[in-house]
């Protein structure tokens, strides 16, 4: 039998980041936010004796500015620690979850995990016919030429979706330079094909050079550092007593949004 404090085996410890990447992410369980992560991520490399630390990846991804955060966070953490990163894509490590896993050293998947999709995306509805037809007058008045850039309950003017275009092409090249940094000497295909926003399975990753081999968290901390290897998973705070028997009405609404945004999010990569 062993004792967990007289174990001197190599250690790795494994952080799951599971969900949809959004700044209102509950950092009890339910998505991912730099708020909800960031504390948790400093903690781990705080950790002694350990041989690396394992990030295990289920997201189809979500707000760039916050996958920019979480993982600038796992940075810091590896390189004040100078502690090795291994990323670990589960299902999907899709748009967003792609950034955090490029914050790694190395990225392993399964043969049908699901990575890439290196693209920025904006959605959203036209109202105003609907408003039209039910004899409701629009009421709005505003400072400032573009103040209601993209307006749900007016018509598309050019100049708004110009607008927006620019600003999502910007976000693309900002995730392409970040892509770029991370795995450059490792990418194996042209950026035209890469960087389009399309996604592939682990195997396919692999031989164009997004992940650098095949492998799951076990199996992989085995290969490195052997049989002895002890996994030590460091969970997030548990949500306190009561709430997590009567969360209230404000929560539940933004749980239940939340949750419509990653189903979306899922089904755009059919999964």
């Amino acid at each position: 039998m062993k004792i967990p404090f007289l174990d001197r085996g190599p250690r790795v410890a494994l952080i799951r980041l599971q969900g949809l990447i959004a700044a209102r992410g509950d950092p009890f369980g339910g998505g991912i936010s730099a708020a909800g992560v960031a504390p948790l991520i400093e903690r781990v490399f705080a950790m002694k004796r350990l041989k690396a630390v394992f990030i295990a990846i289920n997201s189809p991804g979500g707000s760039p500015v916050q996958s920019s955060l979480v993982a600038q966070a796992i940075r810091r953490g590896a390189e004040k620690a100078k502690i090795p990163v291994v990323a670990v894509a589960e299902d999907a490590a899709a748009s967003g979850g792609y950034w955090i896993a490029c914050a790694a050293d190395e990225i392993v998947c399964d043969p049908a995990s699901i990575l890439g999709s290196i693209g920025v995306v904006s959605s959203g509805f036209g109202f105003h016919d609907a408003i039209g037809r039910l004899g409701i007058e629009r009421r709005l008045r505003t400072a400032g030429t573009e103040k209601t850039l993209l307006d749900p309950f007016r018509p598309e003017r050019a100049e708004d979706v110009a607008r927006l275009e620019d600003l999502l092409a910007r976000l693309h090249e900002e995730f392409c330079a970040w892509v770029r940094s991370r795995r450059g000497a490792a990418l194996k295909a042209p950026e035209g094909q890469l960087f389009t926003g399309r996604f592939w399975t682990g195997r396919e990753a692999v031989a164009l050079g997004l992940a650098d081999g095949l492998g799951d968290v076990q199996s992989e901390a085995m290969r490195r550092f052997g049989e002895d290897v002890r996994v030590m998973p460091i969970g997030g705070r548990r949500r306190p007593f009561p709430w997590r028997l009567l969360p209230g009405m404000e929560e539940a609404a933004g749980a239940l949004a939340l949750a419509a945004e990653e189903r979306a999010a899922w089904a755009r990569l059919g999964l």
